[in-house]
């Protein structure tokens, strides 16, 4: 079977515009009040990350969350002291690394919920946290934003 070519513009315009919907819904069954979505995202490697400024409810014109999404856990955090997708990515990196601290000390987060706690999806979440601090460690893949 042929992987979709990610560098074709339509195919990667495709991938943002099903992961824009996919994290629409991931908003609404979090019951996060919220403003607009991006209509693109604030930085993206389709089809692997895709980090979205979200505008705030309260302040219409601001962005008041970040969603990361692709392959990886659906998360967000508020943008009140994020002001740049690197940082928000840096955000989720952190988060996700204590998560995965707590759960290998057998003492779970209790102030969130991410996947299931299974062993595998923590080594993925582990993996997955690695990635992400490289990139947010690589200057190159930030010149343009």
């Amino acid at each position: 079977m042929n992987q979709p070519d990610f560098d074709d513009p339509e195919v990667e315009e495709q991938w943002c515009l099903e992961a824009r919907k996919q994290v629409t819904a991931y908003l609404s069954s979090q019951g996060v009040s919220h403003g607009e979505v991006g209509e693109w995202p604030a930085w993206h490697v389709a089809p692997i990350v895709s980090v979205w400024a979200i505008e705030s409810a309260k302040r219409p014109g601001w962005v008041g969350w970040w969603v990361i999404y692709g392959d990886l856990p659906t998360d967000y955090v508020s943008a009140a002291e994020i002001k740049h997708p690197r940082s928000a990515i840096e955000a989720f990196a952190k988060r996700w690394r204590n998560y995965v601290s707590a759960f290998r000390s057998g003492q779970p987060p209790s102030d969130f919920v991410l996947g299931d706690g299974s062993k595998e999806f923590v080594e993925l979440l582990e993996n997955r946290t690695g990635i992400l601090a490289g990139w947010v460690d690589d200057d190159d893949l930030w010149a343009d934003v």
